[in-house]
C-alpha cells in the first residue's frame, strides 16, 4: 500500500480550524489515489454485508488507495451505530485513511452529529465535523501536499454534505448545498489561489446528491460509462457549478445516489462523474465496486476508472475526455512517409458570399501563400471572405486525440481526408469537436473557413491523453511538399 504520511496539522489563518482535515497527505512519486465508494446501504442484519465489505477490501488491496471517501447512503438501517462501527473497522484494520460526505439516508437512524462524533474517534478517519455556522454536516477541505520537507498544497479534496431532504415539494423531493456553504467553498478557495501566488489549486469535489448540472450530460452523446437511470438531482440551481466554475479549480466532481449510472463527462470544462455503486444491500445492476482517481502533482489533470474485484474497468481521461475502449476500438489512421521540412501553413485567401464550406470553391480566389499559423488576421476585408488552410501536423505519440474549432461563421477540419470537426453553416461564434486515433507522425490537415458578416474568429486546436487542450502551437505544423 501507499505510505501515507498522517501528521497532526494545525493550519492557522483567517479560516476555522474546524474547516480543514486533521491529516495530512504528500503525493508519492508525482500521484495521489483516491477511492470513491458509494451507496454502501450497509444493512446491519443483512447476510449481503459480508459481500460489501469483501467488494471493499478487494478494491482496497489491489488499488492501494491514499484516501477513501464514502459519498454518502453509508449506513441506511437499524441499529445504524452497529452498522457504522463495522464500516469503520474495515478501514481501520486496512489502515486506509478514510473521509465521509452525508447521503440523504444517513441521518434517518442516527442525527449527524453523533455519526461524525463516531468518526472522529477513528484513528484512520481523516474529515472534519465542520464549521458549524453553516448548512450540513462533514463540510471539509482536505489538503494534498507535494512532499513533507517542501509544504506546497499540489490538489485539494473538497468534501461536502449535499443534505437531504426539503419540505417543500414544489421545489422537489431532494435538498441542495446551500448559500452558506458556497460562501465557505469560495473562501476556502480563495485562501488557497492566494497562498499559490494565485494560481487556483487543482481540486476535486465529492458530495452525494448531483448537481442539475448532471442533467445536461445525459442527451450530450460525450459521456462514458453506464447511464441506466435518470438522474435524481435536487430541482434547485443553487449555483455551486457557478462557483467552481468562477473559482478555477474544481476539475471533477463526484457522486453517488443514483446506483445505476457510474458515467461521467464534461461540463464547461468539468468533469461530472458518478461513483460505481458498492452495496450489495443497495438496488442496482451493476457490478459493485468503486470509482478510483488517480492525481497528478503540479497538474490540472487526472485518470479515473472503475475497480471491482474482478480488475478495472472504464478508464477516462481528464481533461482530454478521451477514454480507453476508444484507444483500444478506434482505426488509428497511419502517418505519412515524408521528413519534416520548413514550418507553416499554407493557405488560398478567397472574397466571395457563402453559407456552407461547400460555397467557398465558387468565390474568387484574391490570394495565395504561406504563414506561421493557421489565422484569419490577414483577411482584407471584414465580411464575406474565406480560408482554405493546408499543412501537415507532427503527431507525437500514437493515440486518440480531439481536435476542435471555435469559429464565427463556418469551419470544418479535416485530417488524412477524414473529416473531424464539422462547425459548418452560419452561426455567431461556437466551437465543434471531434476525436480521430493517428499513429505517430506526419498527417495531412486542412481547415475551410468562410467569414459571411458580423463578427470573425476562428481558433483551431487539439488535445490527447498526455496533452492538455491547446491551440495547435507553430513547433507541430509544417508546409505541405
Amino acid at each position: 500500500m501507499r505510505k501515507t504520511v498522517i501528521l497532526l496539522v494545525v493550519l492557522l489563518g483567517c479560516i476555522p480550524v474546524t474547516a480543514f482535515a486533521q491529516k495530512q497527505f504528500f503525493f508519492k512519486d508525482g500521484r495521489f489515489v483516491v477511492a470513491q465508494f458509494t451507496d454502501l446501504h450497509w444493512t446491519p442484519q443483512s447476510a449481503k454485508c459480508a459481500e460489501t465489505a469483501a467488494t471493499i477490501r478487494a478494491v482496497l488491496k489491489a488499488e492501494q488507495p491514499d484516501i477513501a471517501v464514502l459519498s454518502g447512503d453509508v449506513v441506511t438501517e437499524d441499529p445504524a451505530m452497529e452498522g457504522w462501527k463495522a464500516v469503520v473497522a474495515i478501514f481501520n484494520e486496512a489502515k486506509v485513511p478514510f473521509v465521509v460526505t452525508m447521503g440523504n439516508h444517513d441521518a434517518e437512524y442516527m442525527t449527524k452529529d453523533d455519526i461524525y462524533d463516531f468518526l472522529l474517534k477513528s484513528p484512520y478517519y481523516v474529515g472534519a465535523k465542520g464549521p458549524e455556522e453553516i448548512m450540513g454536516c462533514g463540510n471539509c477541505v482536505i489538503p494534498v501536499y507535494d512532499s513533507p520537507n517542501k509544504g506546497k498544497v499540489e490538489a485539494l479534496l473538497y468534501c461536502m454534505d449535499s443534505n437531504d431532504y426539503q419540505p417543500n415539494k414544489l421545489y422537489g423531493a431532494y435538498d441542495w448545498i446551500h448559500f452558506d456553504q458556497i460562501e465557505w467553498y469560495r473562501k476556502q478557495s480563495a485562501r488557497f489561489t492566494a497562498e499559490n501566488g494565485g494560481v487556483p489549486v487543482p481540486a476535486l469535489a465529492f458530495f452525494h446528491i448531483p448537481l442539475l448540472e448532471y442533467n445536461e450530460l445525459a442527451d450530450d452523446g460525450k459521456t462514458f460509462g453506464n447511464a441506466l437511470e435518470g438522474v435524481a438531482s435536487s430541482r434547485i440551481n443553487s449555483g455551486v457549478f457557478s462557483s467552481f466554475i468562477e473559482m478555477k479549480d474544481v476539475m471533477g466532481v463526484f457522486v453517488g445516489h443514483d446506483h445505476d449510472n457510474d458515467y461521467i463527462g464534461i461540463d464547461k470544462g468539468i468533469a461530472l462523474g458518478f461513483g460505481r455503486v458498492t452495496g450489495t444491500d443497495a438496488y442496482g445492476s451493476l457490478t459493485r465496486g468503486a470509482r478510483i482517481i488517480e492525481l497528478f502533482e503540479g497538474k490540472s489533470k487526472f485518470d479515473t476508472w472503475i475497480a471491482t474485484p474482478a480488475g478495472r474497468e472504464a478508464e477516462y481521461y481528464y481533461p482530454s475526455g478521451l477514454n480507453s475502449e476508444e484507444a483500444q476500438t478506434m482505426d488509428y489512421l497511419p502517418a505519412m512517409k515524408a521528413v519534416p521540412g520548413k514550418h507553416g501553413v499554407a493557405y488560398t485567401y478567397y472574397e466571395g458570399k457563402c453559407k456552407r464550406v461547400e460555397d467557398i470553391a465558387s468565390c474568387q480566389v484574391v490570394k495565395k501563400g504561406t504563414m506561421e499559423n493557421i489565422s484569419i488576421e490577414e483577411a482584407t476585408v471584414t465580411d464575406h471572405f474565406a480560408y482554405d488552410f493546408r499543412t501537415l501536423i507532427q503527431i507525437p505519440e500514437k493515440g486518440v486525440y480531439r481536435f476542435y474549432t471555435f469559429s464565427d461563421d463556418g469551419s470544418v477540419l479535416y485530417i488524412d481526408g477524414k473529416l473531424v470537426v464539422d462547425n459548418d453553416g452560419g452561426h455567431s461564434a461556437r466551437r465543434s469537436e471531434g476525436k480521430i486515433a493517428l499513429e505517430k507522425g506526419l498527417h495531412e490537415l486542412r481547415v475551410l473557413y468562410f467569414e459571411d458578416y458580423m463578427g470573425q474568429e476562428l481558433e483551431v486546436g487539439y488535445s490527447g491523453r498526455n496533452i492538455l487542450e491547446t491551440p495547435l502551437p507553430d513547433s507541430m505544423l509544417y508546409l505541405p511538399e
